[in-house]
């Protein structure tokens, strides 16, 4: 049994200038998010990439290609409504990071991991203040304590939408560091896509590609620009 699809209801979704920021409303009516609350966000281009998604709907909606109106929710519906609790999970990923964790073998992986990762970890001790160590093999072992506050303390500064649009880069990349670089715009988001599936290639090189993993790959690869995109627009426009 097919499961039930909203079906397109207006002519034209049109940005809006409100207090606090842009709305989107869709015939003259606003948007609001799935707890009611108006859909507003930070900046105009936010705004006009929702207004987008939703004229870009033809017959039914399909949320799964509105990535910018349902990070926006999220933003709105939870974020907000506990956002300590959000960015202490995010920050937790540093005592964890994974350019921390390295192969104990073959050398070949070991010496690639040190060359594409060391890097990430010196700039985040050199800009960020904060000293990661990497360890040989995946027993946890914890690192700096003072390290790992200076990082959290970067993740409590950010708005309700740019933690949102953090989550993804944190959560896709297992890595704070990596999203910490894309976001200070050390790093282009593919190529810390790349240095997050570092192991995933290598093990394609020795072995060969996995369809079904390629395909959730490019799935996360999607996502992981799409998160990038809306951290650097949620920043207001001065």
């Amino acid at each position: 049994m097919s499961g039930w699809a909203v079906k397109r209801f207006w002519k034209e979704a049109k940005v809006v200038e409100v207090d606090g920021g842009y709305s989107v409303e869709l015939d003259g009516r606003p948007i609001k998010t799935p707890a009611k609350t108006l859909l507003r966000v930070p900046t105009l281009a936010l705004a006009r990439a929702i207004a987008g998604e939703w004229d870009a709907q033809v017959d039914t909606i399909d949320p799964a290609a509105m990535p910018v109106t349902r990070t926006a929710n999220s933003a709105l519906d939870k974020v907000a409504h506990q956002f300590a609790e959000v960015a202490d999970m995010l920050a937790a990923y540093g005592d964890s990071d994974l350019l921390c964790y390295r192969a104990t073998h073959p050398e070949e992986l070991i010496a690639r991991q040190s060359e594409k990762w060391d890097p990430l970890l010196d700039w985040a001790a050199d800009e960020l203040e904060a000293r990661l160590l990497p360890v040989a093999g995946i027993m946890h072992q914890p690192q700096d304590a003072q390290a790992l506050a200076r990082l959290a303390a970067r993740v409590h500064e950010m708005s309700d939408f740019e933690l949102a649009g953090f989550h993804d880069l944190v959560a896709i990349s297992g890595s704070l560091v990596l999203a910490l670089a894309v976001t200070s715009e050390r790093l282009p988001v593919d190529e810390a896509w790349e240095l997050s599936r570092l192991d995933e290639t290598w093990q394609e090189e020795q072995w060969g590609v996995d369809e079904e993993a390629s395909e959730l790959a490019g799935k996360k690869r999607i996502d992981i620009v799409n998160a990038a995109w809306f951290f650097h627009a949620s920043r207001r426009e001065t």
